[in-house]
């Protein structure tokens, strides 16, 4: 078997400043440099993410427990999607491979193909991310809520579908007459509609006794079915109970529920997440969420429209004609690195 011979260059050459000591080109150089200052970005906004963690008395989120839906199937599937839309950005850093060698091979079809797969693994990501910032601030059905002795609970459960409102009393100029039952259905109102109608008022304690005080100033009695298999899970201390403690017991769990949700008292029940308030826990929890999560989401976003600026490049031939496809290859250093920041935050905020 002949062997490959070795060409040697003396110490003058490759340290004397004309070209690069391990035959790197300054293009690649740069996309390094880049990549490790951002990792210490990253790695920055962790560690504060931990430090914070640890040094916050109330109890973290568990990732089962907050993430734990998928499109149109609703609740009860804990971390699968989130575990699909890391599967996705996984492979499409193998398609990524597979056009970089595509163009080491000077395989045009095959480096455009390899990208095209690359892009639509980034957008089916970036949607999948959209999607699941919508659900994290919008909240599951029954909010946190604070219980008598000062404690804080999430809530666990089938949700009783709500049937409808019931007018028992209006206020001047309003759309609604007495005895008018507001139904999903009729009226331009969804299932989505009374919701959204039952948690703001629980929020803002416009609930009580069952009678709810809609947005217009009109009153209704509250028709719904019971809520089942409750649970509550205790997430930061009061008098009475502390971090940890659980109400198992379905029918206590419903009543104490039900309590506070027709106590009339505003800002005792907390739906979905934002910079100011967290249904899920702590303040800082939603805000490291917010921030981390859609640092890296802009950098998926930035890897997806380098990419496909690049692939016409490929599709144009611009790249080709050069003799090389170092663009290609510069481009999926980048896209690695997304994916395996990715693999950190999602060790960080969903499985520890």
């Amino acid at each position: 078997m002949a062997g490959h011979a070795t060409k040697q260059i003396d110490a003058k050459t490759l340290w004397g400043g004309k070209m690069s000591p391990f035959s790197t080109s300054y293009g690649k150089l740069m996309m390094w440099f880049f990549l490790v200052s951002d990792a210490l970005t990253f790695g920055g906004l962790l560690i504060a993410y931990g430090f914070t963690r640890h040094s916050t008395p109330e109890a973290w989120p568990i990732g089962e427990e907050t993430f734990n839906s998928l499109p149109f199937l609703g609740h009860g599937y804990p971390l699968i999607y989130v575990a699909l839309m890391t599967f996705i950005l996984i492979v499409s850093s193998v398609t990524m491979v597979l056009g970089v060698e595509a163009g080491h091979r000077m395989d045009k079809k095959g480096v455009v193909k390899w990208m095209i797969a690359t892009i639509i693994g980034g957008f089916f990501f970036l949607g999948s991310q959209a999607w699941e910032w919508s659900h994290f601030i919008h909240g599951s059905e029954f909010g946190k809520i604070e219980l008598s002795d000062g404690s804080q609970a999430i809530v666990k459960g089938h949700f009783g579908e709500i049937k409808n409102f019931e007018i028992v009393s209006v206020q001047e100029g309003s759309h609604h007459e007495i005895g008018e039952k507001i139904v999903a259905g009729e009226h331009g109102m969804s299932q989505a509609d009374l919701m959204h109608e039952y948690q703001h008022a629980a929020a803002a304690g416009h609930i009580y006794n069952n009678m709810i005080t809609l947005h217009d100033g009109s009153v209704a009695k509250i028709s719904k079915e019971s809520n089942d298999h409750m649970e509550l899970i205790i997430k930061s201390n009061g008098s009475q109970y502390k971090v940890g403690d659980r109400i198992e017991d379905n029918v206590k769990a419903a009543e104490v529920y039900e309590q506070v949700i027709n106590s009339g008292e505003a800002n005792r029940v907390i739906y979905g997440a934002n910079l100011e308030q967290n249904e899920y826990g702590p303040q800082q929890y939603g805000q490291f969420f917010f921030f981390i999560t859609g640092f890296h989401g802009f950098h998926v976003f930035s890897g997806v429209i380098i990419n496909i600026i690049i692939c016409i490049g490929v599709m144009m031939g611009i790249y080709h004609k050069r003799g090389h496809y170092e663009m290609v290859e510069k481009t999926g250093l980048y896209w690695h690195f997304v994916d395996l920041v990715w693999v950190f935050v999602f060790t960080f905020f969903y499985l520890i």
